[in-house]
């Protein structure tokens, strides 16, 4: 099981994402609503700007502080050292 930091020492597994999308859309943001009313949502930004919502395979809707282009290299496996905030 591949695990990939999403920000602030937070991790997930790689296999588990089916998407990375910005949050800044109506459909995402009604997405984001949809589960936080279903308790479903995580918020891993830490208080900071929501850069990247994740959507994984349990119906989790994740939040992340790090850009979509950053998130997508760590899950292809590419190793680039980038500012977090």
């Amino acid at each position: 099981m591949k695990l990939i930091n999403i920000g602030f020492g937070s991790m997930l597994a790689a296999g588990r994402v089916l998407a990375i999308m910005d949050p800044d859309s109506a459909p995402i943001k009604r997405v984001m609503q949809e589960a936080k009313d279903r308790g479903m949502l995580i918020d891993a930004s830490y208080g900071r700007k929501t850069k990247s919502v994740i959507l994984m395979d349990t119906d989790h809707v994740i939040l992340s502080a790090m850009t979509p282009e950053i998130l997508s290299a760590r899950v292809a496996g590419e190793e680039r050292e980038e500012k977090e905030a």
